[in-house]
């Protein structure tokens, strides 16, 4: 549940959309029928739970007929992931799995589809290139995807030595850091591809078919919220205030359960690209909308529960989080 309080970027929400209208749909009506309220689309700032915006995605891939959300040369049909997925779950390594993934979507895409490379002691899954410029979202969401998947199947989050992408940076750049869990990201590169130790690829699949199961109940979702063991300073900090948000413990306070002197502590978040002020901020903000997702809490309730005293200083961060109050926000109209 812990890793279902986050919350993601408008700019994914307009991603998921920016081809129904060339489908015969109407972008407000999927958003009011997964209650996320089109007024946010015109806050660049703004902000929805994943619960939410996984749940528009599997709508506009239904509404579209399509998983590729109309970003491929040809539709990608509904069902495509769930065979990729028993395709590739007897597999006994990770570079079994990814070889038989990349063959697989290989087969919809030729010639953009991965390929799995290896390279000095490097691995890599690869774009295959076109003539014309991919779309950012339709390669940032294979990315993504292949990466998260990988790790799912082996129940870690596979440590990334460099994102590769060919387009130059764009204006949602902080974005990566979330996506790719903050592993180096870079621009105007030769090609598009996460970069990885080669020695990854000798790990066991751990997951079998029981486990995949539940998993398709709805993978978009379990890729989004996947939590395994995590090394970063940022978030063990994050899980250690977790604990309680209605008395937030102050830095000194943390720094001595993580056995660090403050100053460490800081330079450690600074390192990773965070600080101690911005990870309080984006927790309250975060549960804020995944309480708000739910039915029967109040405005008040809700409020303590993310660590505000009062209502009305709760409702004046999330309008400067969101761009609107919790009530427009809740209704989703």
């Amino acid at each position: 549940m812990a890793m279902r309080q986050l919350s993601i970027s408008v700019y994914f929400v307009k991603a998921v959309l920016k081809h129904a209208v060339s489908q015969g749909l109407e972008p407000a009506a999927l958003l009011r029928l997964n209650r996320i309220s089109p007024r946010l689309l015109e806050e660049n700032d703004a902000r929805i739970s994943i619960e939410r915006f996984a749940d528009l995605q599997v709508a506009a891939m239904l509404a579209m007929g399509d998983e590729s959300l109309g970003y491929g040369e040809q539709r990608l049909p509904i069902g495509s992931w769930s065979m990729m997925c028993y395709a590739v779950i007897g597999c006994d390594t990770l570079g079994q799995a990814l070889a038989r993934y990349c063959r697989f979507f290989g087969l919809f895409m030729q010639p953009y589809g991965p390929q799995l490379r290896i390279e000095g002691g490097r691995a890599m899954v690869q774009l295959g290139e076109s003539d014309a410029p991919a779309e950012h979202y339709s390669v940032e969401h294979a990315l993504f995807n292949c990466h998260r998947f990988g790790s799912w199947l082996v129940q870690e989050h596979l440590p990334l030595i460099e994102v590769h992408f060919q387009h130059s940076a764009p204006p949602h750049i902080e974005e990566y850091r979330h996506m790719f869990l903050g592993s180096p990201v870079m621009f105007d590169q030769p090609h598009t591809q996460i970069v990885f130790n080669e020695a990854l690829l000798g790990k066991p699949v751990t997951q079998n078919e029981q486990s995949l199961t539940r998993f398709l109940r709805h993978p978009v979702l379990a890729l989004l919220s996947q939590q395994y063991d995590q090394a970063s300073w940022t978030s063990r900090v994050r899980q250690i205030l977790r604990g309680d948000l209605t008395d937030l413990a102050e830095l000194d306070a943390v720094a001595q359960q993580l056995e660090l002197h403050p100053q460490t502590l800081r330079r450690r978040l600074n390192k990773e690209g965070s600080s101690f002020s911005e990870i309080k901020s984006l927790l309250r903000r975060d549960v804020a909308l995944h309480y708000l997702g739910k039915q029967g809490l109040s405005i008040e309730e809700i409020a303590h529960r993310a660590g505000f005293s009062e209502s009305s200083a709760f409702i004046r961060a999330f309008k400067g989080w969101t761009g609107v109050t919790p009530y427009t926000y809740r209704k989703g109209v």
